[in-house]
């Protein structure tokens, strides 16, 4: 199988190969094909080396074949060495060979543009056609040292339980070096996926979710060319294992072309990180963090919730610790009265024993205490996760060396305690760059130990995400496609029929109510026509007018809304200047009439969009709208289907959530009728994959319910409504 089929014996054998072509083996130390080949032989390599060379009769004491065509036995992978023109003709030989996958390291594709573009076409014609998978091109490898197989030659490198998929060979240095310095932290697998031109990074994904070397899978990601696929895979893999992203690009410019407000924002970064963390991965802002938070959740338990406790040896660090957690959205334990007295039986009268407990010296002359005082923290049933913080793993170091055995002893201590209690223990220590024996027990009972509040602190928050997202993964519904009520269709086939793209807003209100959705009444009026049976069937309260026309979809911008009409006479001379308005702004512009609808009561302004986003097919977005919603840019992003857990989410995401609680005197939004109509708005997207782009700005919420004042819809073309 190929395409979007995932296809996870073919990477289990290449991963695991047993027998390796090296195509363009070579006895130059500066060329790839000979460091290579010394790599695998200087690791022990336990498998066959099958150095490939037309006319070189052996390659670092092994025989060479002209071609793989002329090997004996089975090879499992092909290291290609040669250049980029070369490997069409070279993969139909390895699939006439039966060799399953190849990794391809030379650039020179479709990565340099045309001048590439007739190789490129030609590569995937030849993998394709003969049955190979791609690793690559322009990669720098691949390796499993579980295996002894490094087919990147980087140094340093020690088997582990972390495997890495990454976009950028330097990455992986990065990685590496830092393993090195913090110790303790190995690497079961890694990929180099360079074009990405055949397998893709859901292909890998799928495959460490399944290695059992692998505790934790690492992403470097500059971009998506699969990414529903990938979400898919995270999904099922972060049940299971942590699933860590650092996605760049976090400034890249936003879709130019897009005709919505939805459309323009869904550029790429933010949308990327919502859907990622829908998916149950844990998203990291700084690469710094890839490597320190993977190795952490991946040895650390799960909480059950978001209580923290801190322990702390000064008031300063215990200060700080509670002004971060606060900051990260993490809620702060609060200890139970035995747990109180029994830390006041522990520690002296000056100490703090609520949440942050502060030991105010107790423990500078018997650093067993501070185990003991962990234990009494960890056995507090309202406690999920302790954060412990100051100087302890430095006692003998600030105080006296006769003081190092007994911090040793209660190093140990405190991780045999956490894992009885079974619960997440994260050390924070001002000598944790010293290397002291203390610490090094903590570290080599996997217990994180980090030099820095700040990431001390952003590892409890990722830890706390992990366990709410691994949760609501549990206990999301399978997702169904809903049916299209008749009405609805008939909207759209009449749109297409009538050559237009985007959809009247008296349409996409016509099809919002045919799902259910409560709108309040509008017409549709012309120059001309008598206003007084409209205006009957509007009530007596304010109206607002707007235009109708398939050319002007921002009305604003064209004058084309009037706002507060009260009576025919305001009415008539809104329209008139409507159309004066909108043909001033395009004369060239269609105009369908102008809808009549009464004012929505005030509330708070918010915008609902669904786009389809060519990486992750329909995403949702939520936050506050009006005209300034492109500029303040408080949104928030979720797939589809959208669960209510991920609506929630959404809600309390943005910045500005504050607001839908009610301030200065105001009451809260009804949440539920929110909640609600984002569901309807989710069923409705996936139910019309033919819409490209929906607008709901602005939506009016109140404490009663909601109004939405303001829709948009446009088509994908024609045909393309996957």
């Amino acid at each position: 199988m190929r395409g979007d089929d995932l296809t996870p014996t073919v990477l289990d054998r290449v991963f695991n190969a047993r027998a390796i072509a090296v195509i363009g083996a070579s006895n130059d130390p500066r060329k790839r094909g000979f460091q290579t080949i010394r790599r695998l032989l200087a690791d022990g390599y336990g498998g066959t080396i099958h150095p490939i060379h037309p006319k070189a009769p052996e390659i670092l004491g092994l025989p060479a074949s002209p071609s793989v065509a002329d090997v004996t036995g089975d090879i499992d992978l092909a290291l290609i060495c040669t250049p980029a023109a070369t490997v069409p003709g070279i993969l139909a030989e390895c699939g006439a060979k039966g060799i399953p996958g190849a990794v391809v390291l030379a650039a020179g594709f479709g990565e340099i543009g045309a001048a590439g573009a007739e190789i490129d076409a030609a590569t995937r014609q030849a993998a394709a056609a003969h049955g190979v998978r791609l690793i690559g091109p322009n990669t720098n490898g691949l390796f499993n040292l579980h295996n002894a197989m490094n087919l990147v030659g980087v140094d340093g490198a020690t088997p582990g339980g972390i495997a890495v998929c990454s976009q950028s060979g330097n990455m992986l240095l990065s990685l590496v070096s830092e393993a090195r310095r913090r110790g303790g932290i190995g690497f079961s697998s890694y990929a180099g996926v360079g074009n990405q031109m055949d397998v893709h990074l859901a292909e890998y994904l799928d495959h460490f979710g399944r290695d059992p070397a692998t505790r934790a899978a690492v992403f470097y990601v500059e971009g998506f060319q699969k990414g529903r696929a990938f979400l898919e895979t995270c999904r099922r893999v972060a049940q299971a294992k942590p699933v860590v992203i650092c996605k760049s690009g976090r400034t890249a410019a936003g879709q130019a072309a897009a005709k919505s407000h939805t459309g323009a924002l869904a550029s790429g970064f933010a949308l990327t990180q919502g859907l990622l963390r829908q998916a149950g991965a844990t998203v990291v802002d700084s690469p710094d963090d890839l490597l320190p938070i993977a190795h952490a959740l991946a040895h650390l338990p799960l909480p059950m919730g978001s209580r923290v406790a801190i322990l702390a040896d000064g008031g300063g660090h215990a200060t700080v610790a509670v002004d971060a957690l606060v900051e990260a959205g993490v809620d702060l334990a609060t200890l139970s009265g035995a747990t109180r007295a029994r830390l006041a039986d522990l520690l002296p009268a000056a100490a703090s024993c609520v949440n942050p407990v502060d030991v105010a010296g107790g423990t500078d002359a018997d650093p067993g205490l501070f185990a003991d005082c962990a234990q009494a923290i960890l056995q507090d049933a309202g406690v999920d996760v302790l954060l412990t913080v100051g100087m302890f793993g430095g006692y003998a170091e600030r105080f006296d060396a006769s003081l190092g055995a007994a911090e040793q002893a209660a190093a140990q201590r405190l991780a045999e305690i956490a894992a009885k209690a079974g619960k997440p223990l994260i050390v924070h220590s001002v000598y944790a760059g010293l290397g002291t024996a203390p610490l090094a027990a903590l570290a080599a009972a996997q217990v994180p130990v980090f030099p820095g509040m700040a990431l001390s602190v952003r590892t409890v928050a990722k830890l706390v995400r992990r366990g709410q997202a691994i949760r609501r993964l549990a206990a999301a519904p399978a997702a169904t496609r809903p049916l299209a009520p008749d009405p609805a269709r008939a909207i759209i086939a009449g749109t297409r029929a009538a050559g237009r793209t985007a959809l009247y807003e008296p349409q996409a209100r016509d099809l919002l109510a045919a799902h259910g959705l409560p709108l309040s009444p509008h017409v549709v009026t012309r120059a001309g026509e008598d206003l007084d049976a409209a205006m009957r069937r509007l009530g007596d309260g304010p109206l607002v007018a707007k235009v109708v026309s398939p050319d002007i979809l921002h009305k604003s911008d064209a004058g084309g809304v009037k706002l507060n009409l009260s009576g025919a006479a305001a009415v008539r001379d809104a329209i008139a200047e409507i159309y004066a308005n909108a043909n001033a702004y395009d004369p060239n512009a269609h105009l369908h009439g102008v809808m009549l609808a009464p004012m929505a009561a005030p509330g708070v302004e918010a915008i609902l969009g669904v786009v389809q986003d060519p990486a992750f097919g329909p995403v949702m977005m939520f936050g506050l709208g009006g005209i300034f919603v492109e500029v303040l840019q408080d949104v928030a992003f979720r797939a589809l289907p959208l669960s209510a857990e991920d609506a929630n989410e959404m809600i309390a995401e943005i910045d500005a959530a504050r607001i839908l609680e009610g301030v200065r005197g105001a009451a809260p939004v009804d949440r539920a009728a929110l909640v609600e109509l984002m569901l309807t708005l989710s069923r409705i997207a996936l139910a019309h994959p033919e819409i490209g782009e929906i607008d709901l700005n602005p939506v009016i919420l109140r404490a009663d319910g909601h109004d939405i004042a303001d829709a948009r819809m446009i088509l994908r073309p024609e045909g393309d409504n996957t």
